[in-house]
């Protein structure tokens, strides 16, 4: 439970930014628009990128000590960017500014998420290698970490696609984002340190 968890706050952490897939999932939820699919491709497309990562770290690390330490420096130094940049962003007046765009086509919607899903080279970062290299560190029970990671996409899309109405008031307010902002870069902080005092603890 406490690997599934801590798998669960990492994607979550990873995954709530402000971001084009983010932004445009929430404007389809806002027009009630292919709301459903779009959450499905969303959620999906990460748990596909979760088992790669997990699968392909895991079985890199698991055989070659010195690589989960280039990796662990790597990944924590990327996790320290990613909490300064959270930082840097809470001062400045960065919000989503929702309009009431044209929604296209079914097709043209989903042309659109699998491209801010599979066209972002973030995307292969935080949740191929970024995840992948943290899930390693739990063995064979990098597993139930990847379930924890893949869960945190099912709840964050659904919640952000099907609550947009409700949360839009709320998530067009600066102060809402400054506030994710400091949690991510708490948890990422966090993460980095451990993947170092593991990495390098023997």
């Amino acid at each position: 439970m406490h690997v599934s968890l801590a798998g669960f706050f990492t994607g979550l952490s990873l995954i709530v930014a402000i971001g084009a897939q983010n932004a445009y999932l929430l404007k389809l939820g806002l027009a009630k628009s292919y709301v459903g699919i779009s959450v499905i491709i969303c959620a999906l497309s990460d748990a596909i990128l979760i088992i790669l990562g997990t699968a392909g770290m895991g079985a890199l690390v698991s055989s070659h000590k010195s690589a989960l330490r280039v990796i662990a420096g790597i990944g924590a130094a990327y996790l320290l960017y990613f909490a300064i940049n959270s930082i840097r962003k809470i001062f400045k007046s960065e919000y989503l500014a929702v309009s009431n765009q044209e929604i296209r086509s079914r097709k043209k919607v989903v042309i659109a998420i699998l491209g801010f899903t599979w066209l972002n080279p973030h995307v292969y970062l935080d949740t191929v290698l970024l995840v992948g290299t943290i899930g390693s560190h739990y063995g064979n029970q990098r597993w139930w970490f990847a379930i924890g990671a893949a869960m945190a996409s099912v709840i964050w899309f659904t919640a952000l696609g099907y609550g947009a109405r409700l949360l839009s008031p709320l998530m067009s307010k600066p102060i809402t984002w400054k506030i994710l902002d400091i949690f991510i870069a708490v948890v990422m902080a966090i993460i980095a340190t451990s993947l170092i005092n593991t990495a390098f603890a023997k």
